[in-house]
């Protein structure tokens, strides 16, 4: 099988050779320190080739639109910030810490009090075919060399709260939800364009993703994500399916969001993601889910993969496969990025357990 054959197989519940896997950075970007390892140990070759992994991503071109436009909203510190590139092509600022990728953001729009200040806003050209001028053959190029290829769409709640400031994004839900509603609308109209997008330029899986749940559970009442945010993630896997049925819809959040789970098979979501063991148990997951959702991800990125042993990786990746993998339904990959302190050697125990672990 291609990887590509595998990852299909797998994502339509059939028997495949061995469970798909990679590492998630490769289809979110990989964190400085774990670059920096996986560069010393795979080069010449890219950890892609390295450890042949199933899936890559493509994305979109970047903006011509200037990032000093935003210099109107970021107040005093604007030409600090623009000059120090913290400013993304939304005007989300994310101010630079000094302990590898982490950052804090400053809420751009923390000051509006109307959603009609947001008809002003120099929004992201998302919508603009040049940048999605070459997607197409980008995909196909990929596909062409067995690859399963995956886009990513963006969020809407998390892209929000970037903006406005998570406290005051919360508390708009509240006491202003019309404000609320008008970040909401503007973020995810931007992600349904995109995500129709990659379906269209033939990705075998457009992701989406929202943080909306802690380890203990939803951040939000479920009543308040289902007024706020299914809608608009419902009708974004429709855009997904209307422009090409046959790509996979994957969603992204991390924590417990078992409460969600009834919800996104109901609106069509096909891949969960990451699954996150610390919290919601991946075995039962799939026992209780499995006939209706695929998952990616369930290894953990808190515990195992950092600070286990090499045997401890694998025993934990062979009960993945074992419980969660067969039958299919399964792609296996760490739940998030790594952190810096995951040593080689687990990662090249995650991928020889994966490679070894029978799946029928």
């Amino acid at each position: 099988m291609t990887s590509r054959d595998r990852v299909l197989a797998a994502l339509a519940h059939q028997a495949t050779d061995r469970v798909p896997r990679l590492l998630y950075e490769e289809v979110v970007g990989y964190t400085p320190p774990i670059e920096r390892l996986l560069r010393a140990h795979c080069a010449p070759q890219s950890p892609l080739e390295y450890f042949a992994m199933d899936l890559t991503r493509v994305t979109w071109n970047p903006t011509l639109l200037p990032r000093e436009r935003f210099a109107p909203w970021l107040g005093a510190e604007a030409d600090a910030a623009l000059s120090r590139d913290e400013v993304d092509e939304w005007g989300a600022w994310r101010r630079k810490g000094g302990i590898h990728d982490f950052v804090h953001f400053e809420p751009t729009l923390g000051g509006i009090r109307e959603s009609r200040e947001l008809e002003d806003y120099p929004w992201p050209d998302l919508d603009q075919a040049y940048r999605w001028e070459g997607v197409r053959a980008r995909v196909e190029a990929l596909q062409a060399q067995g690859l399963a290829v995956v886009g990513y769409a963006g969020s809407v709640f998390e892209r929000s709260w970037y903006l406005r400031g998570m406290e005051n994004l919360m508390m708009d839900m509240v006491t202003a939800p019309g404000l609320a509603h008008g970040f909401f609308e503007r973020t995810a109209a931007l992600q349904r364009k995109a995500a129709a997008a990659f379906a269209r330029a033939g990705a075998d899986i457009v992701i989406t993703g929202d943080d909306v749940g802690g380890q203990k559970g939803l951040l939000m009442s479920l009543g308040m994500w289902r007024q706020f945010l299914k809608p608009r993630l419902a009708a974004t896997v429709r855009a997904v399916k209307e422009a090409r049925p046959e790509t996979f819809f994957f969603y992204h959040s991390d924590g417990n969001i078992e409460a969600l789970i009834p919800d996104l098979i109901e609106i069509g979501v096909d891949i969960l993601n990451p699954v996150q063991p610390e919290c919601m148990d991946p075995a039962a997951i799939k026992r209780r889910f499995g006939g209706a959702l695929s998952f990616w991800g369930t290894v953990s990125v808190q515990r195992t993969m950092p600070s286990g042993t090499p045997d401890e990786v694998r025993a934990e990746v062979r009960a993945r496969v074992r419980d969660v993998g067969r039958g299919g339904g399964l792609i296996l990959a760490p739940a998030h990025v790594l952190g810096p302190e995951t040593p080689w050697e687990n990662i090249v125990a995650f991928f020889d357990a994966a490679d070894s672990a029978p799946v029928r």
